[in-house]
């Protein structure tokens, strides 16, 4: 190996790293270990350094593959095209990391398996389930977009599977956002859900007027009558918020809007305060079908027996940004924010 004449570890290091190019794992230390053998000059002392340096190499080998990605492919199969992109996906991915979980159904437990990211097919209602379906073990998510507006699904088949070195490298940032925990307290029961977008209280059929208690902090901070009230986290600000004239929350601040749905008052202003705060909403008259409804997905039947407290959840939602999105570029894109005039 031309090294038997060098006795000083550093040059051993330097050596072993020129000569032979898998020997760039090697650290100074197992260099030193192979150089006290290698040093003897003789057959016994070179073949038992090879073996050493041979050995060391194996193990870093081995511990990088260990590293390798290990995902969940998640997403809602009902869904068109979400079956098909999926398996294409798993093809595509199965030859450069490690599929740990393969769910459409949304009812998979995840808890039994370990993933470092979480590969989301479908719109950003796939996400809302996926998110719901992770509960407390939340994983930074990728949501692939096949749905229309995909604020949280950014990428789109075509750009997912051309910027897959990006994410298999770690090419990427990931952003971390407002969760809430809503307990819904009634005669019965009590139930405790976790969420990522908003609750809203809805009067439902035969949509009459409700009226609605809002308190912050165990202070009431507003009671009107109206067709319901929305709580939204960031990330849900762009949603149900947004459509009821409420504003634009920037989905990395640790915040809740609350926006009156067509209240009956001449002052109408959603509200922003911090999401480690408590929320508690009471409705003193309640209709036949008011509703709760928890990310537009799990509804609640309510009356006026029932208490909803809503805090921020103890667990972060994690979303992966490839290089090539931006926040306010997907604002631009998804709201029309960059079109010019006509004439």
């Amino acid at each position: 190996m031309g090294l038997s004449y060098l006795y000083e570890p550093q040059a051993v290091y330097r050596g072993m790293r020129a000569l032979w190019p898998r020997a760039a794992s090697l650290s100074y230390t197992d260099t030193i270990t192979a150089q006290r053998h290698h040093q003897h000059k003789s057959y016994e002392g070179n073949r038992i350094a090879l073996m050493i340096y041979a050995v060391v190499d194996r193990n870093r080998l081995a511990a990088r593959e260990e590293r390798i990605m290990r995902l969940w492919l998640l997403g809602n199969g009902s869904k068109p095209g979400v079956a098909e992109w999926a398996e294409r996906f798993r093809q595509r991915l199965q030859s450069v990391c490690t599929i740990t979980a393969f769910d459409l159904s949304g009812q998979g437990d995840l808890s039994q398996t370990e993933a470092d990211l979480a590969l989301v097919v479908g719109g950003d209602g796939a996400i809302l389930r996926a998110a719901r379906q992770m509960g407390y073990q939340q994983r930074p998510v990728l949501g692939v977009n096949l749905g229309r507006l995909g604020f949280l699904a950014e990428v789109s088949p075509e750009e997912f599977l051309a910027q897959l070195d990006e994410l298999i490298s770690g090419r990427f940032r990931v952003t971390k956002h407002v969760m809430y925990e809503c307990t819904i307290t009634g005669p019965d029961q009590q139930r405790t859900a976790l969420g990522l977008n908003e609750i809203v209280v809805y009067n439902g059929p035969p949509f009459r007027l409700i009226e609605i208690e809002l308190y912050v902090e165990d202070e009431l901070a507003a009671r009107y009558g109206g067709d319901g009230f929305i709580l939204s986290t960031p990330i849900g600000s762009t949603a149900h918020n947004l459509s009821a004239g409420g504003p634009i929350l920037h989905q990395e601040l640790a915040a809740f809007v609350v926006t009156f749905i067509c209240p009956h008052m001449l002052t109408n202003r959603s509200l922003v305060d911090r999401a480690d705060k408590t929320y508690r909403i009471r409705i003193p008259r309640a209709g036949p079908g008011t509703t709760l409804i928890l990310d537009g997905q799990d509804l609640v039947p309510l009356s006026s027996q029932h208490t909803i407290t809503v805090r921020q959840a103890p667990v972060w939602f994690q979303l992966v940004h490839l290089p090539s999105h931006r926040y306010y570029r997907t604002l631009r894109d998804k709201l029309h924010w960059s079109l010019s005039p006509p004439g």
